[in-house]
């Protein structure tokens, strides 16, 4: 009789090295074990690496962010002459706005520092004071005109260059041909400031005004506003088409070439680069259907299209999710399929459609290729007041604001992107909000 293990259960090398089967399968116990540790530490190490890069570019942004949140500003005691306000008494606020109040506040500096006196020193000074410091005025004699004719204390800003000296980016003890200000004008500002001039206020501007080429006077409410129309264009026309489509394909559509070609084209155009469909918008939008450039209005259907595909995939998968027992029961109680998708498959899919949907909203939200290809990249004062104003968006204000010269641009560059990742926060937390509202147990 042959001495073979039955079955040829043990090796030859078990055989020959005579090893207990339980200490072999506790040996390789072992050796699994020890793999099944080091591949945690990989992943936790992994999640560790990304976590550290997250907040490494969290910390930077917020860092470089935060002064811009503040603004220099200089408390001048300005003289609201009549005869330079409203010559004639009337009171009208087309007349008031036409007056001249730069000169008022050259007046004003120049009751502070009475020794300069030469045009290029004078020139100096006044450089001191922002480009829009007389918008300040002007507002405040347009809201009360009462006050013409009185001696007022108005709080005005300084130029991007000295809201930069003030919070320590330019230092005084470089030299003055390294800095854009001159030792007589940081000797003025000093002077200024042990007087209690010049104090620190919180930058409203930057939550109210449109884009400026002063970076004091820049603000992000112009493209908040921007974003606003183009993202609602854009939701109103991807949800709907997007939601719809799904459901056809997923519960109407035969299954044939036609619709296999259909879905193949989904999926292809969701990795499609952005730029694309900008160069499409340009040419089908612009181009041949003649509508306006830079509007929230081509704007938002370039973003539609882009976000179509997201929608559908994310909309077929929620359907996919519902069980088959819910169509069965529908179809077996005596209702349509059309009642059973409607009343039945859609309610239980509608949270994974909302939350594909908003994540798709985020996506576009952040897009910048698409909309510079249609001309919304274009320098805008003015706010938006409807989708076919002229207007930019968040992403695109920061990269205009990114490639500009001053200093001060980068800090608000930065306060922009805080600003759009809090927006992309709160839209991810309604996605939640509406998942948990939406969602039904079976």
């Amino acid at each position: 009789m042959s001495n073979e293990p039955l079955g040829g259960l043990a090796t030859a090398p078990q055989a020959a090295i005579g090893r207990p089967i339980a200490d072999v399968v506790a040996a390789s116990l072992k050796s699994r074990y020890a793999s099944e540790r080091r591949f945690r530490l990989y992943g936790l190490a992994a999640i560790s690496f990304a976590v550290l890069c997250l907040a490494v570019i969290l910390f930077t942004i917020i860092r470089t962010a935060i002064p811009a949140f503040t603004q220099t500003m200089i408390n001048l005691d300005v003289t609201l002459y009549p005869q330079e306000i409203d010559p004639e008494g009337t009171r009208d606020p087309e007349t008031l706005s036409r007056a001249d109040y730069q000169r008022l506040l050259r007046d004003a500096m120049d009751d502070l520092f009475p020794e300069v006196t030469s045009r290029a020193e004078r020139r100096a000074l006044f450089a001191m004071l922002s480009p829009g410091a007389t918008y300040f005025v002007r507002q405040l004699v347009i809201d009360d005109p009462s006050l013409i004719g009185q001696r007022v204390r108005v709080q005005v800003p300084l130029s991007d260059d000295f809201d930069q000296l003030a919070k320590g980016r330019i230092r005084a003890d470089t030299a003055e041909a390294e800095r854009r200000v001159s030792d007589k004008q940081i000797e003025w500002f000093e002077r200024l400031r042990s007087r209690g001039m010049i104090e620190t206020a919180f930058n409203r501007t930057l939550f109210s005004a449109g884009d400026s080429r002063s970076p004091e006077l820049a603000g992000v409410w112009g493209s908040v506003v921007g974003s606003f129309w183009t993202m609602l264009i854009t939701m109103v026309l991807a949800f709907p088409l997007a939601v719809g489509a799904a459901i056809y394909l997923e519960e109407f559509a035969p299954k044939n070439r036609f619709t296999e070609i259909i879905e193949v084209n989904i999926n292809n155009l969701a990795a499609v680069p952005s730029i694309v469909f900008g160069l499409l918008g340009l040419a089908v939008f612009i181009s041949f259907f003649g509508l306006p450039r830079s509007t929230p209005l081509v704007g938002g259907l370039v973003l539609a299209l882009m976000t179509l595909p997201t929608i559908i995939i994310a909309s077929r998968a929620a359907i996919k999710a519902v069980p088959p027992s819910i169509r069965e029961a529908a179809l077996g109680v005596g209702a349509s399929k059309v009642q059973s998708v409607f009343h039945f498959v859609t309610p239980l899919a509608m949270p994974g459609m909302l939350t594909g949907s908003i994540i798709g909203a985020a996506q576009a939200l952040g897009e910048t290729a698409p909309l510079l290809m249609v001309g919304m990249v274009a320098f805008i004062v003015d706010i938006p007041g409807g989708p076919l104003d002229p207007a930019t968006v968040m992403p695109v204000q920061i990269y205009i604001w990114s490639d500009a010269p001053e200093r001060a641009f980068i800090e608000r560059s930065s306060a922009a992107i805080c600003i759009l990742l809090g927006f992309l926060v709160c839209m991810n937390l309604i996605a939640v909000v509406l998942r948990r509202q939406f969602e039904r147990k079976w």
